[in-house]
């Protein structure tokens, strides 16, 4: 049986007023359970007292005093001084029993202790549920009405009658009363094990919400470190596609400006190298300001190419064709800026390492995918080597930057080669619609776009530098 912090009687709320506060409440709350726990003895007390002074000290009166006594020592060591015993249900049971013998006992030689036996209602709650406690309440109406009664009813029928109706009244409106006063401490309990609960839910949901701040706080720490890599990546990509292979390219032309025999071909490398530190540098402030490449400005991807594969042809007098296959899709500027950079990658590793005479440039669109090809017929490589990760003589990024380049927009970078037999890169990029009306990049039909070998002296592109494709 659960133990009874209180009794809580509940009254409908005034309709002017001031109502007490939470913290008076919870105060007057508190002091429930002592007040309650210290009547019995109050009125026991005063009972005893009133008995004394209206009989004196005689030897009757003692008798009953003693009688008073035991009930106040069988309440202090069967209730008050051991808690734990009130949850047995049996011991209850004979604590009830006796207590409600010695209220009987007393009433009977003094009515007056009517004033303490009232107080056995108190103790009916520690009784078990239902017909137990019911009995309880009988027994201790049964004694009220004794000393209501002024003792036992004399042996006639209108005494009789008015005793039974004493017994009746106080058991049924005590029982009313202690019903609904267990049915608002039943409520009250509920009430507030629902509201621990809903602490113990808040506490838990702040708890939740601070460490979802914490997961926040990490998310954005990594979003920043994730930000700063891709950052770093694109700044890499750029400065290979752009300084570095101008460099190279001006070193390669200075190379061979120093070499040349005839006056008119050491001031074409030196006009070459020329025209290469400015597109270098003109490309570089494009890619910090993350600016279209100047061959993307004017056209779509197939006349970029065009572009760069003339001026490279001119520069290292290499045969270069550009073709396209498929009808022409618009794509994404993202896309087109990968297909040029990969292009120029390749062009460059050719001009470095191939030995190549002619190189071929096919854009082929595909379904929702488009394709560039490069192929060459050059010296090759053994593509086991680059993919074990020895370096090639440029220090190795030309290859992985095509990749990262590829596969940032879900793409796939394919190489195929072997000594003596050429080498073909092959990129694979989804191909998104940007609308209806777009122009298109490339001739169609597989036909040549433009030999580049019979462009005349182009001027140079920042695409001819870098080792070629051997370079890992």
């Amino acid at each position: 049986m659960p133990k009874r912090s209180g009794l809580h009687m509940h009254w409908d709320k005034p309709q002017a007023g001031r109502a007490p506060s939470p913290a008076r409440l919870e105060a007057w709350e508190k002091l429930e359970g002592p007040a309650f726990a210290l009547l019995p003895y109050l009125m026991l007390v005063i009972a005893s007292g009133l008995e004394i002074a209206l009989s004196g000290l005689t030897a009757d009166t003692l008798v009953t005093l003693g009688i008073a006594a035991f009930a106040g020592a069988w309440m202090l060591g069967g209730f008050t001084l051991h808690p734990a015993w009130r949850d047995r249900p049996r011991w209850m049971a004979v604590f009830f029993a006796v207590l409600v013998l010695a209220m009987a006992a007393l009433v009977i030689r003094a009515p007056l202790y009517g004033f303490f036996t009232f107080t056995g209602y108190f103790f009916t709650f520690w009784l078990p549920f239902g017909w137990p406690r019911m009995l309880g309440v009988a027994a201790v109406g049964l004694t009220s009405a004794t000393s209501q009664n002024g003792g036992l009813p004399q042996h006639t029928a209108g005494a009789i009658a008015v005793y039974a109706g004493l017994i009746f009244v106080n058991t049924v409106i005590a029982g009313a009363i202690l019903w609904f006063t267990y049915v608002g401490s039943e409520q009250n309990d509920r009430r507030k094990e629902t509201m621990d609960q809903l602490s113990e839910a808040n506490r838990r949901l702040q708890a939740t919400l601070e460490e979802n701040a914490g997961l926040h706080e990490q998310l954005l720490a990594q979003a920043r470190e994730a930000g700063v890599y891709d950052e770093r990546q694109r700044m890499a990509r750029e400065i290979h596609d752009t300084l570095a292979q101008s460099l190279a390219g001006i070193i390669t032309q200075l190379q061979a400006a120093e070499q040349a025999a005839r006056d008119a071909e050491r001031r074409r490398h030196r006009d070459a190298a020329l025209q290469l530190a400015r597109d270098g540098l003109t490309e570089a402030r494009r890619s910090v300001h993350e600016l279209r490449p100047e061959p993307l400005e004017g056209g779509r991807i197939g006349d970029a190419l065009t572009s760069v594969a003339q001026r490279w042809s001119a520069l290292h007098r290499i045969e270069a064709v550009v073709m396209a296959t498929g009808p022409s899709r618009p794509m994404p500027s993202e896309t087109e800026l990968v297909l040029l950079r990969i292009g120029q990658e390749a062009l460059a590793n050719v001009a470095k390492h191939a030995a190549a005479r002619r190189v071929v440039l096919t854009l082929s669109y595909i379904g929702d995918q488009v394709t560039l090809d490069i192929r060459d017929d050059g010296t090759g490589f053994d593509p086991a080597v680059v993919a074990a990760g020895e370096p090639g003589p440029g220090g190795g990024f030309g290859l992985t930057a095509m990749r990262q380049r590829a596969e940032g927009l879900a793409g796939t970078l394919a190489i195929e080669s072997e000594p003596g037999a050429g080498t073909t890169i092959s990129v694979s990029l989804p191909l998104q619609a940007a609308g209806p009306d777009a122009a298109a990049a490339a001739p169609a039909g597989g036909k040549p776009a433009a030999s580049a070998a019979d462009a005349g002296a182009a001027a140079p592109s920042v695409a001819a530098a870098e080792p070629a494709a051997a370079d890992a």
